[in-house]
């Protein structure tokens, strides 16, 4: 289960890491292709379509779980019965949610684009045209994602990740190309939509092969009432994910303006894609939690669950230290100056905000896994309404440094708490435990590379090579540190044995 569990995991990270450093690497050509006020229109539409999704009651989450647990035991035909009862209810749900929102967003553009955020009056005409096309966009990407947590709750995050890489990587590729060609905003869209569709096509040819048996059923009581009390609980989690990822930009485009919303949000989409990276290698705990749930293997959970933790943790603080240590000169290399003078204080405070959250992920996962979203559901909404007020009331005091802030502190505040809510109760492991196996190995080394690394910075800080060699430098000392400290006995003896081993392959006869 360990080794089919790290397969999974780093499949899933790939399935996100590739594609997300394609699309960093081609934001500075899309910034430059549309200029920063388009820019900031084009992060408005998609804050406009991705807050939408709000609609979205996350039967994603109740499908992936009851999916997987019947997949536990499918050598049972009635447990093949409800498989197919589950995937066609998640797809009507899906359907109609994505009508209902392309529908609302269609024909609720002008009101977006006049009435609620700050758009100059020569974009006004293409950024509604743009809104009204992404309508068509929001109701494809509903039925896309739902298919993508089909093969995941199969754990075959293989299949899953080959297609997300494929598109991911394609999408700002082509969106390049269409903006080198002369085109603009609504053809980027366009792009966008077409590649959406296309890939629900590809997702269903392949989970037709993966259940060869699927066939339409109409779900019964039990599968509704089971799916649907699940997801009432996790739409919560849904809708303060959302807020986190969205929010922000529509308070900064109706206070500030979108100039300033373009500069905010090349900074903390950085610290988001690059901290949320490690999520994907945690997102396969949730279909495992619910396999092993159901076969009733709580301590291999336990023990599964402290270890990934130990290593999530010290990989995220890592790449915490070489983001916010390397922030102003991460984004004056990757964007120019004035997107450094503007950002910096953006992508350290939300890196570390960031870092703060993902120590609920798996938690969150596990607790949902173990048939517990009400506890994750609750403090997620608290961590929405929280997290909006003191964002608000940044930007209304502090502009675009002042939203990264008010991130920070609900980070701290409802990460502590659910922390100690969950652990002992619906996760399968003592607080204590963790912290002591998992966190203090991690932070107190890492603690002490960012300080070395900070001082680095300013003392040497003389140009590209100088940059080069420290960044270097404290990736080697964080290797070192994990090496020694954070990689458990056990493990450091299979990797060597699995060097050894493919050492020996590659010698002559």
């Amino acid at each position: 289960m360990n080794l089919s569990l790290l397969r999974n995991a780093f499949s899933n990270l790939l399935g996100a890491m590739i594609p997300a450093l394609v699309a960093l690497g081609t934001v500075p050509l899309v910034v430059k292709g549309l200029g920063d006020a388009n820019y900031g229109v084009y992060s408005l539409v998609t804050a406009i379509v991705g807050y939408f999704a709000v609609i979205d009651i996350n039967v994603t989450a109740g499908s992936v779980k009851y999916i997987a647990g019947f997949n536990a035991n499918r050598d049972k035909p009635e447990e093949r019965e409800r498989i197919n009862e589950t995937v066609f209810f998640g797809l009507s749900v899906y359907t109609l949610l994505g009508v209902a929102g392309g529908l609302g967003l269609f024909f609720g553009a002008h009101f977006f684009v006049t009435r609620v955020f700050t758009v100059a009056p020569g974009l006004v005409e293409e950024a509604t045209r743009t809104l009204q096309l992404a309508a068509l966009g929001f109701f494809l990407g509903q039925l896309q994602s739902y298919l993508q947590s089909i093969p995941q709750a199969l754990l075959r995050y293989d299949i899953a990740s080959r297609v997300e890489m494929l598109f991911g990587t394609c999408v700002p590729l082509l969106t390049v190309a269409v903006l080198m060609l002369g085109y603009g905003l609504f053809e980027v869209i366009l792009v966008r939509v077409v590649a959406s569709a296309i890939n629900c096509v590809v997702l269903w040819r392949a989970i037709r092969r993966l259940l060869p048996d699927l066939a339409w059923r109409t779900p019964g009581p039990a599968i509704r009432r089971g799916l649907l009390g699940f997801s009432a609980y996790s739409f919560l989690s849904r809708f303060a994910t959302l807020s986190y990822a969205y929010a922000d930009k529509l308070i900064i485009g109706a206070l500030v303006g979108v100039t300033g919303l373009a500069y905010f949000t090349v900074a903390s989409t950085l610290a988001n894609r690059v901290l949320g990276l490690t999520f994907r290698l945690s997102g396969v705990f949730f279909p495992a939690t619910s396999a092993l749930a159901a076969r009733g293997e709580l301590e291999s959970l336990r023990m599964l669950y402290l270890k990934a933790s130990r290593y999530v943790v010290f990989l995220n603080a890592s790449v915490l230290v070489l983001v916010s240590a390397f922030s102003y000169q991460i984004l004056f290399y990757w964007m120019g100056p004035q997107f450094a003078r503007a950002g910096q204080v953006v992508l350290s405070v939300m890196a570390l905000s960031q870092f703060i959250d993902s120590l609920t992920s798996l938690p969150s996962l596990v607790n949902d896994g173990m048939g517990h979203p009400r506890y994750s559901g609750m403090f997620a909404l608290a961590r929405a309404l929280v997290g909006l007020v003191l964002v608000w009331l940044g930007v209304d005091g502090w502009g675009i440094a002042g939203a990264a802030w008010g991130h920070l502190i609900a980070s701290i505040l409802l990460t502590s708490s659910f922390l100690a809510a969950v652990h002992g109760r619906t996760v399968p492991a003592r607080l204590a435990d963790l912290l002591r196996r998992a966190y203090l190995p991690s932070v107190f080394g890492v603690g002490l590379v960012a300080i070395v690394a900070g001082a680095g910075n300013r003392l040497f800080d003389r140009g590209p090579l100088d940059l080069v060699l420290l960044v270097l430098l404290t990736m080697a000392l964080l290797f070192a540190w994990g090496a020694l400290f954070v990689i458990e006995k056990d493990d450091k003896i299979l990797a060597w044995s699995r060097v050894k081993g493919f050492l020996s392959m590659r010698k002559p006869v």
